[in-house]
């Protein structure tokens, strides 16, 4: 017994095969009549009605209204949805039974004809000429159940994306502030480049990489983990300001802010700080916000985050206040155990107690910190890229910048000595020998690159998926990603 999606889909074939048979194209190349979106009639109503002059439009057919020998009809470009009217006694028997007999909800059409308004005041096009665009075989879903499928609609996000006008707009919202960024950087002349997916050495943060195999070299490649150590060896090549706006992948686990394949954006210069850096950080979330919503506060999750102002504190006060570890970085291995597992976190034996210290501060503290906030002083032990701090040997001259509980960007003044991180790559190894699957591996090529001079440089990172949930007020960084990644279906 087939069911009503199936009776449906073998009621449209014979439709496509009942066009066919008239010899009209269910899929042709493209409409005969010139077409333009809808946002743009909906911008110039007055003239198309003042003018009489027929327009041709089209789009996917999301409504269809039958009144005996008349048909109003509502289709969707993309741009935005029009109400169309066909009637028997204007476009003539045979067409209009064509149309009344083959056009379903989801199929696309063109539709040329004088712009009007009912008796209701909607704008309408009384179609004088249609075409048949594509012909669809499945239905779309009467109605879209949103949070009661959520699986459904990452799934299908096409579907997602037809149905649901706030998910449309929030992946419209997304491309916005990539270009805001990207004009920002521009702006400050900043270069943008691109540096390989493919590495050798999986190396540039500390993360667990995906593996894959080049046949014809009969090589082992890692997905990128960051762009980072690429990017400084344009540094030594000789340009001052870039950044790469790309995809990083990282084989960790996936929860409400972290999918395996995400969007960075890096950016170095030569000759400035972490200090520096703060700074342009600061400047860019304001200018980003003014942008999207005239103003520098909006609300998220129910508090109102204010972009005028920050707060700076380091790693080791924030442990102190937040999660009652004063002066943690004296503290032995053991001592920080036996807090993280009164915390419920449940690190690995190899881990090093910075790294316990910062799974304790990535489910204690960050959330607590609602406000911007800049975090620095980080432990030397986990930022193997950053530059020793000059007053305390054990902490680096790092920053992130953290709002409404997560982190969104990653920041330091670079480690140029060829020296200094030659020793830090080896002490990577060692983590790497001792069971630590997220410790870096030793980058030969990169320690040589270093050793021909790079300039003193800071380096900064932002999570763009991130970046869009803040802005949108999305709580799962699924909603903001178009095709997040999913466990197959069985």
């Amino acid at each position: 017994m087939s069911t009503p999606g199936e009776e449906i889909r073998n009621n449209r074939i014979k439709k496509l095969e009942r066009l066919r048979i008239q010899n009209i194209d269910p899929y042709p190349e493209r409409c005969s009549f010139i077409l333009i979106s809808i946002i743009d009639v909906q911008n110039s109503l007055s003239k198309y009605i003042k003018s009489s002059r027929a327009v041709g439009i089209g789009g996917r057919v999301m409504a269809k209204r039958e009144h005996g020998k008349s048909i109003f009809i509502d289709i969707f470009d993309g741009s935005g949805q029009f109400q169309l009217f066909i009637a028997e006694d204007r476009v003539g028997e045979k067409s209009f039974k064509q149309f009344a007999d083959f056009i379903d909800i989801g199929d696309f059409i063109g539709a040329r004809g004088k712009v009007f308004y009912t008796k209701r005041k909607e704008p309408t096009i009384e179609i004088s000429q249609w075409e048949i665009l594509s012909k669809s075989l499945l239905p779309l879903p009467e109605k879209w159940h949103g949070l009661l499928d959520v699986e459904g609609r990452f799934r299908k996000r096409y579907l997602d994306l037809v149905m649901n006008a706030d998910v449309r707009a929030r992946f419209l919202m997304r491309s916005r502030i990539v270009a805001s960024i990207r004009e920002f950087l521009q702006d400050k002349n900043y270069i943008e480049v691109e540096t390989p997916i493919l590495h050798a050495i999986a190396g540039g943060a500390l993360a667990r990489p995906f593996q894959t195999h080049h046949h014809a070299l009969d090589q082992d490649f890692y997905l990128r983990i960051a762009p980072e150590l690429y990017l400084k060896r344009l540094m030594i090549g000789g340009f001052q300001k870039i950044f790469e706006i790309g995809r990083s992948f990282r084989n960790e686990g996936i929860d409400h802010t972290h999918n395996p394949e995400f969007t960075m954006l890096e950016l170095y210069s030569a000759f400035e700080t972490r200090d520096d850096l703060i700074r342009l950080t600061h400047e860019l979330f304001q200018i980003t916000c003014k942008k999207l919503y005239k103003k520098t506060k909006f609300e998220f999750q129910d508090k109102e985050i204010d972009f005028t102002k920050f707060k700076t504190i380091s790693f080791n006060d924030a442990m102190e206040r937040y999660a009652s570890m004063p002066m943690y970085n004296s503290k032995t291995k053991e001592d920080i155990l036996i807090t993280a597992k009164r915390f419920g976190v449940n690190p690995e034996k190899s881990d090093t107690k910075s790294k316990i210290a910062d799974f304790i501060f990535k489910k204690i503290v960050r959330p607590k910190l609602i406000q911007p906030t800049f975090l620095i002083d980080h432990p030397l032990e986990i930022s193997p890229l950053a530059k020793k701090n000059p007053t305390n040997s054990e902490t680096v001259l790092r920053f992130q910048y953290i709002v409404g509980g997560f982190e969104l960007a990653n920041g330091f003044s670079e480690l140029n000595d060829p020296i200094d991180q030659a020793e830090r790559f080896r002490a990577q190894e060692k983590l790497r020998g001792a069971g630590e699957g997220e410790a870096m591996s030793y980058d030969e090529d990169f320690v040589e690159a270093l050793e021909y001079g790079m300039p003193p440089a800071a380096g900064l990172g932002i999570g763009i998926d991130r970046l869009v949930m803040l802005f949108t007020n999305t709580d799962n960084i699924k909603e903001v990603i178009l095709f997040p990644t999913m466990r197959p279906k069985q």
